[in-house]
C-alpha cells in the first residue's frame, strides 16, 4: 500500500514520497534527489548519500505540502487516465518545448561564441535528447501503450524493462545537460535569451523527471499488474 502524509518517515521511498505528496518533487528537484530512476531508495539513505541533513528534508517537505493546491494524486487514478495524462503533459509537452529550447541554445552560441561562459556543445546535445525522447515516446506510443489499454500488460515486461534502461540513459542526458549549462547559473552579462533558455532547461530537466518517476513508479507497475 502506499504510505500517506500520516505513515511517511526516513525509510519511505523517495518514489513513494513522490507520488503521494505535494510538491515534493520540488523539493527532491532543489536538492538533486533522484526520485525518477532511482526512487526505491528510502529517504534517509538518499539524504545520506547527498550530505543533506533529512530533517531540512521533512521541514520542506511540510511546507510545501501546505502551500500545494493543485496536486492530483495519479497512483489511484485507472489505467488509462495514468497513460492519458503521459500523453497529454509529456509526450507532448516535449515536442512543443524542444524545438524552441533548441532555437534558443543556437542562438546563445552562435552570438556568444566568443565568450567563455558560453555553453558550447549544447545545441547539438540537445538535439540528441530531442532525438532520443522522440524515438522513446513512439516505442510506447505504437508498442507498450496499446498493450496496456487492452489490459495485457502483463505481457509487456520485456519492452517495459527496455523502458526502464533508456529512463537511465535520460537521467544521464539531463545531468551532461546541467554541465554543459553550467547548472544553469547565467553568468552576470548574459543577455535576454540566455537567460532565458536556463530556465526553460531547467523547466524541462523537471519535466523528464516528473515523466519518468510516474513511468517507473506508477504506470508500469500498474500495468504490469493488469
Amino acid at each position: 500500500m502506499s504510505p500517506t502524509p500520516d505513515t511517511l518517515s526516513t525509510k519511505t521511498t523517495l518514489a513513494e514520497i513522490a507520488t503521494t505528496r505535494p510538491g515534493a518533487t520540488r523539493v527532491f528537484n532543489r536538492h538533486r534527489l533522484d526520485f525518477c530512476c532511482r526512487g526505491k531508495v528510502a529517504l534517509d539513505a538518499a539524504c545520506q548519500a547527498g550530505g543533506i541533513a533529512t530533517e531540512t528534508i521533512l521541514s520542506e517537505l511540510a511546507v510545501e505540502e501546505a502551500r500545494t493546491q493543485d496536486f492530483t494524486r495519479l497512483d489511484g487514478k485507472p489505467l488509462d487516465e495514468v497513460v492519458a495524462h503521459v500523453l497529454e503533459r509529456f509526450h507532448a509537452g516535449h515536442r512543443e518545448q524542444l524545438p524552441h529550447v533548441i532555437e534558443m541554445a543556437r542562438k546563445v552560441e552562435t552570438v556568444h561564441a566568443d565568450k567563455a561562459s558560453c555553453p558550447r556543445g549544447l545545441t547539438r546535445h540537445l538535439e540528441h535528447v530531442a532525438s532520443a525522447l522522440e524515438e522513446h515516446m513512439q516505442k510506447e506510443e505504437q508498442v507498450l501503450f496499446p498493450l496496456f489499454l487492452q489490459g495485457r500488460g502483463r505481457m509487456a515486461s520485456m519492452p517495459v524493462q527496455m523502458m526502464e534502461l533508456e529512463h537511465v540513459e535520460h537521467g544521464e542526458n539531463l545531468a551532461q545537460l546541467r554541465k554543459l549549462a553550467h547548472d544553469y547559473v547565467p553568468p552576470a552579462d548574459a543577455c535576454t535569451t540566455w537567460r532565458a533558455l536556463y530556465v526553460e532547461l531547467a523547466q524541462l530537466e523537471r519535466e523528464v523527471m516528473e515523466h519518468i518517476h510516474i513511468e517507473n513508479n506508477i504506470l508500469f507497475p500498474r500495468a504490469l499488474r493488469s
